[in-house]
């Protein structure tokens, strides 16, 4: 068993700026998609700090990183800055996911001008 969601993705899907760890466990994609489903927000933000830092990068699949940023923001719905990272991720990783980059954006940016 993994001590971590980071851990856990780590060993899945490898880490762009480490070793992957030798762990000796079987690693089926579903039994991550499970931890991630029940994580807490802090769990899965550490786990995309720690394999995407700077967004473009990491090696974790598309499906997860959105899958991710839309877990994060329903446990936190008025975190404005995960709200425009989410966002950019999804500018990054579309064009099939626009309207939803687009109307985020426009949440985020709603209480700051009125």
């Amino acid at each position: 068993m993994h001590s971590t969601l980071t851990e856990h993705a780590r060993c899945l899907y490898g880490d762009e700026y480490r070793p992957t760890p030798e762990c000796g466990l079987e690693h089926r994609e579903h039994h991550f998609v499970e931890e991630l489903t029940f994580a807490d927000a802090d769990s899965i933000v550490a786990m995309l700090r720690e394999l995407c830092p700077h967004i473009v990068d990491g090696r974790l699949p598309i499906r997860v990183r959105n899958l991710s940023y839309r877990l994060v923001l329903l446990q936190r719905p008025d975190e404005l800055a995960l709200m425009r990272e989410a966002a950019e991720n999804l500018w990054l990783h579309g064009p099939d996911w626009d309207h939803i980059a687009t109307d985020l954006t426009r949440r985020a940016e709603a209480p700051e001008t009125g």
